[in-house]
Formats: C-alpha cells, structure tokens, sequence
C-alpha cells in the first residue's frame, strides 16, 4: 500500500465515539458536562486539599496527586474530542498524535503507580498506626510522588517514540477517541506482531505488580479490621478503604482490557467505550466516590466555605 509522509504536514482522522454515535448531539452534551463536573470537582478537592491545614497528612496529600492526574488525563482527550465535533473536523497533526499518546500513558501509568501507593499508605494507617508518621514521613510520601510520575515518564516515551516511527499505510483513519498505540499499529505498513506481544507483556508487568500489593495490602488490612474490638472502628476502617477499592476496580479492570487482553478479545467500539469511560467518566467519579462520604473533607469543605461567605458579606 502507499505510505503517506508524515513529514509533509499530513496528520491522522480520527474516528471517534462522538463519530460513530446515533445521537452525537446528546453524547456530546453529556461528554461537555462530564468534563466540566470532572474539572470542577478535582479542582475543588485539590483546593480544600491545599487550603485546609487538617488535611496537610499523606492521605490527602496522594488523593489530591490522584485529582490532580485525572483532571489532566480527561483534558489531554476531552477538548480536543469536543472541538473536533463542534468543527466536524476530525484531524490531528502527526505531532499533536505523538504528544496525546504520550501524555495520556505517562498520565495513565502515573495513576497505576500512585493506586498502589495510596494502598500502602491505607495498610500502615489501620495495622500500624503507631508509627503511621514513621513510615510515612513526608520525604517518603514525595518519594512516592516523584517515583509515579518520573516510571511513568520513562515507560511512555518509548512506547510513543517506537510506536510512531512505524511507516502509515494511506489510510489515516484512527477508529479511536485519541491517539491510542494498538488502534495506530493498525495502520501500519510493517509486521508489528512482536512489537503488539511487547506492549502487551510489559503493559502486564507494569499493572499486575501494583495490583498484587494493592490486594495484599488489604487483605491485612481485613484481617486487622476484623479483629478490632470497636464496632465503630470497624465501620470507619471498612468505609474509608471502600472508597479507594471502588476507584481501583474501576481503573485495573479498564487497564486490564486495554492493555492486558490479546487483541482478539477487541474491537474499535468496545475500546472506544472503554477508553472514554476511563479518560472521561471515571476522573469525573473519583471525586465524588472519594469525598461525599468522607466526613473530614465535607466539614474542610463548609469551613472553606464558610470563611468565602463570611468575607463576602461581614455581617453574616
């Protein structure tokens, strides 16, 4: 087939979910307020967050990291999704596809990696809260920061580097929300079979590892709570995990159709869907799974509030 030159300002179509939708007016509407619910509310708890003094402890120091990743994730697809409805114009530089993917993967495995950490930080806070700040110090909750974002940085660039100096067949027709490594090696005019079993393999050994401490931290962290002689405790412990085990189910079970399962359990509209579920719906859910039942971030909140009412109007 004839390869186009990327080199000569030719660029990608992408064939979205908005593309291929029966009602891409009301999609697109519910895709709009899913953003700006997604922007609104992890903009708001990394304010509380930062404002609040009381919530200066590792806990909320990761979860608003973990806002933090998702309203960047959601705005590396969102805009550019929306934009290309409003303008039917669906196109992407060679450039502006190379940096999506990028930015979605390093954002992507970040998350991964901080999900693991936030499940630690849970296991020493409920079996060994005597020495939570021991092991939780500030320069190891940074360390743990740091090292999700610079492993994600490095296991994204070379999947982007290597996935865009394949040669592109004529079609440029990407049958993705965004610029995605598995839907962009279907247009390549070359044998990517080893380079597919790679991505897979390594995309298993970044997820799998995470997701193993994540359950092995909480079943200690079951055990403990289970052997805890206060009813109330026991409640407390089990909700203030719960909201962390929801947000992981979510995120290892998209990850792992993405990037785990062979490709012959895919197709372009079950990886669409799965893909916008976890670029748009899931960094729109995380806060809210996270705070409408968390008791200490809804009194930071009112306080916050509070004082914002009280310097509008003194006499209140």
């Amino acid at each position: 087939m004839e390869v186009w030159n990327s080199t000569l300002g030719s660029g990608f179509i992408l064939v979205g979910i908005l593309s291929d939708s029966g009602s891409p007016e009301l999609l697109g509407v519910t895709i709009a307020v899913l953003y700006i619910l997604a922007l609104i509310s992890n903009g708001l708890l990394i304010l509380v967050i930062t404002m609040d003094i009381r919530l200066h402890v590792p806990m909320y120091l990761l979860l608003g990291q973990l806002s933090l990743m998702d309203m960047l994730l959601t705005s590396v697809v969102t805009p550019k999704a929306l934009m290309e409805f409003l303008h039917r114009e669906n196109s992407i530089s060679f450039g502006g596809c190379a940096l999506q993917m990028f930015l979605e993967l390093t954002l992507g495995g970040a998350e991964d990696l901080l999900l693991a950490f936030m499940g630690f930080d849970r296991y020493v806070a409920i079996c060994h809260p005597l020495n939570y700040m021991i092991f939780m110090r500030p320069r190891v909750c940074w360390f743990m920061v740091a090292s999700s974002w610079i492993l994600a940085f490095l296991c994204a660039l070379p999947y982007s580097v290597y996935t865009m100096h394949y040669p592109f067949c004529k079609s440029r027709k990407v049958r993705h929300l965004f610029c995605e490594t598995f839907p962009l090696l279907k247009l390549a005019c070359a044998d990517t079979s080893r380079y597919e079993l790679m991505v897979y393999v390594i995309g298993a050994a970044f997820l799998i590892p995470p997701l193993v401490a994540i359950v092995a931290s909480y079943t200690l962290i079951l055990i403990t709570v289970l052997q805890m002689p206060s009813k109330e405790g026991r409640k407390k412990a089990l909700l203030t995990c719960s909201s962390h085990l929801t947000v992981v189910g979510m995120y290892y079970g998209e990850a792992t159709f993405i990037y785990v399962l062979p490709s012959s359990f895919h197709n372009p509209k079950q990886d669409n869907i799965t893909s916008a579920f976890y670029t748009i719906v899931t960094p729109a859910l995380n806060p809210l799974i996270y705070s409408l039942r968390n008791k200490e971030i809804l009194g930071a909140l009112r306080r916050i509030l509070g004082k914002y009412m009280v310097q509008i109007h003194p006499t209140l």
